[in-house]
C-alpha cells in the first residue's frame, strides 16, 4: 500500500503563516472578507497568546494557575485606560472615569482629580511597558511567596483562584477608579487611527497575529533550553529535582511570572479590538475556561495550545446565534451543554487533545488494516 504524502512541517508553517499573516488582511483590504471576522479572529489570537503561557505552567511545569484572568485584565486595564485619554476629557478626566467619578463628601462637578495609577499610561510607550510589567511583577510576587512556601497542586489552585476573586471586588468598586462594574469604554483612537475603521481592525489583527507567532517560538525556545528540561523535571518529580540540588520554587517563579507577562499582552492587544474591559473578564469562569481551551487543544503542546484557544472559540461564536432546522431551533442556553461535553470526550478519549487527534485516528486505522 502507498502511504499518502504529507507536506513538511516547513511547508506546513510557511503556508499557515502566509495565510494568516497576507493573504486574509489583503482580502479584507480589498473587501472579500469582512472587518468584523478580522476583527474576532484578532481578539482570538490575543486569546491564544493567553493558553501559550498557561500552557507553559500547567503542560510543562505541572502548575494549574486560575488567575490567567486577572493577569489578563490587568494588561488589558493598562491600554483601556490609554485608549481612554485618546477620547473626550472633561477637565483632564477620561469619559469613562468621569461617568461614574466616586465624588467624596463636599465634591462635586468640578473637583475631579486624575488618579494618580493613570497618569503614566497617557504615553503609548510606558503604557506598553507596564501592560507587560505590572502582570509580570505580580504573578512572579504571587509564585514567589507560593513556591517558597511550598504550596502546590490543588492548594496553589485555590491560592490562584482566591487572588482573582479578590481582584475582581477591587476592580468593581467605584471607589477604586477604575470604572467600577461599568469598566473602560468609549474607545475611539489609538495612535491616530480611528478604531471603528476596517483598515485598523485589521492591523490590529496583524500586529496580534505576529505577536502570537513570536511568542511561540519564543515559548518553543524556552522548552527546548535546560531551563525548559528543568521545568518538565518539576512537573514530573519536583522531590527528585530538589534531591538533585536545584532549588524548584525559582524556576518555577520565573516561568509563572512569564506566563502573567504572556497573559498581559494579550489583554492589551484584546482591548483595542473588544473596545471595553470590564472586571468580569477576571471572573472565575474565565480562569477554567482558558484551562479548557489547554486542556481541549491538547495539555504540553503549545500547538495544542492556540488550536485549543482558536478551536473552542471559533465553535463558541457558531454555537451561540439562534437558528432553526426543520422543527429543531438551535439555543445559545445549549452552549454550555457542548462545551462540557467536548471536555469530557476530549479528556477521556483523547488525552492528547485536539493536536493529537489526527496521529490517534490514523493509528487507528492502521492497526484496522493491519492483518
Amino acid at each position: 500500500m502507498i502511504k499518502p504524502q504529507f507536506p513538511s512541517r516547513t511547508v506546513s508553517t510557511a503556508v499557515l503563516l502566509a495565510l494568516g499573516g497576507v493573504v486574509l488582511p489583503v482580502l479584507s483590504l480589498v473587501g472579500l472578507v469582512s472587518p468584523e471576522l478580522m476583527n474576532m479572529l484578532g481578539r482570538y489570537l490575543a486569546f491564544a497568546i493567553v493558553a501559550l503561557g498557561l500552557d507553559l505552567i500547567w503542560g510543562y511545569t505541572g502548575i494549574l494557575s486560575l488567575s490567567q484572568s486577572f493577569f489578563f485584565a490587568l494588561g488589558g486595564y493598562g491600554m483601556g485606560i490609554y485608549l481612554c485619554f485618546q477620547g473626550t476629557l472633561f477637565n483632564g478626566i477620561p469619559e469613562a472615569l468621569y461617568v461614574v467619578y466616586p465624588y467624596a463628601v463636599g465634591e462635586a462637578k468640578g473637583h475631579e482629580v486624575l488618579p494618580w495609577a493613570w497618569v503614566p499610561f497617557q504615553n503609548f510607550g510606558l503604557a506598553v511597558l507596564l501592560c507587560l510589567a505590572v502582570p509580570a511583577l505580580i504573578a512572579g510576587l504571587v509564585g514567589f511567596v507560593g513556591f517558597f512556601s511550598r504550596v502546590k497542586g490543588v492548594y496553589f489552585s485555590i491560592l490562584s483562584q482566591a487572588l482573582t476573586v479578590a481582584a475582581v471586588l477591587f476592580f468593581s468598586k467605584n471607589e477604586m477608579k477604575f470604572g467600577g462594574t461599568n469598566g473602560l469604554t468609549h474607545f475611539k483612537t489609538i495612535l491616530g487611527l480611528d478604531l471603528s475603521a476596517p483598515t485598523t481592525k485589521v492591523i490590529l489583527y496583524v500586529v496580534t497575529f505576529f505577536a502570537l507567532v513570536g511568542v511561540f517560538y519564543l515559548s518553543r525556545s524556552i522548552i527546548r533550553t535546560r531551563f525548559g528540561r528543568v521545568l518538565v523535571a518539576i512537573r514530573d518529580s519536583e522531590k527528585t529535582l530538589r534531591f538533585s540540588g536545584y532549588k524548584p520554587y525559582l524556576f518555577k517563579t520565573a516561568i509563572f511570572a512569564f506566563a502573567g507577562l504572556l497573559a498581559g499582552l494579550g489583554g492589551m492587544l484584546y482591548t483595542p479590538q473588544a473596545n471595553i474591559i470590564t472586571p468580569s473578564y477576571m471572573d472565575a469562569k474565565w480562569s477554567i475556561l482558558m484551562v479548557v481551551w489547554v486542556a481541549v487543544g491538547g495539555r504540553g503542546s503549545l500547538t495544542g495550545a492556540v488550536l485549543g484557544a482558536l478551536g473552542v472559540n471559533l465553535l463558541y461564536n457558531a454555537l451561540t446565534s439562534q437558528w432553526s432546522v426543520g422543527f429543531f431551533t438551535w439555543s445559545p442556553d445549549y452552549w454550555p451543554i457542548v462545551l462540557g461535553l467536548l471536555f469530557i470526550v476530549i479528556v477521556l478519549k483523547f488525552p492528547g487533545g485536539l493536536q493529537s487527534l489526527w496521529a490517534q485516528v490514523t493509528e487507528r486505522v492502521q492497526k484496522r488494516r493491519a492483518p
